[in-house]
């Protein structure tokens, strides 16, 4: 894992235009039902890995889409170390882009790369691109602009 690290929120303009790539992780089928459960999701192509081994055009069971995009904190966490921050919020996204499918027992990781810091009257808004690779694959799984607001301590 490589991380981009600065000492304050303040200090985050010195971080726009690095680039951290995290930990490779599986995204087991166990995780794929789980998400089905609690989306309330159930599609086939999802939890069905007999039948999408026979019938999908992915060779076999794929994870949600949202799913990956749910896994961007874990992929992301200390991609982006900043001392002397109280919290980080989400404060939304930009732009997300589904390119490829995840096949069920897939390593995936993120890399970030910071685009932007501005300071406003609550901390440093940050906007990241976000990429989330499948090992092996020639394209990534998701494209995404994440944005978090830094609030100093």
């Amino acid at each position: 894992m490589t991380a981009i690290t600065v000492s304050s929120p303040e200090d985050l303009g010195a971080a726009v235009g690095q680039t951290a790539t995290g930990e490779w992780r599986v995204v087991e089928q166990d995780r794929i039902d789980l998400f089905a459960d609690a989306t309330d999701d159930h599609q086939w192509i999802h939890v069905d890995p007999a039948r999408a081994a026979a019938e999908s055009p992915f060779g076999g069971p794929v994870a949600h889409g949202f799913l990956t995009l749910a896994l961007v904190p874990a992929l992301t966490a200390g991609l982006l170390d900043v001392g002397g921050t109280a919290m980080v919020v989400n404060y939304g996204l930009d732009r997300v882009r589904f390119l490829q499918p995840v096949l069920a027992g897939s390593r995936v990781r993120a890399t970030t790369v910071v685009e932007d810091a501005e300071p406003t009257a609550q901390g440093v808004r940050v906007s990241s691109t976000v990429t989330v690779e499948i090992e092996g694959a020639p394209r990534p799984a998701l494209v995404a602009r994440t944005i978090a607001l830094f609030v100093p301590a």
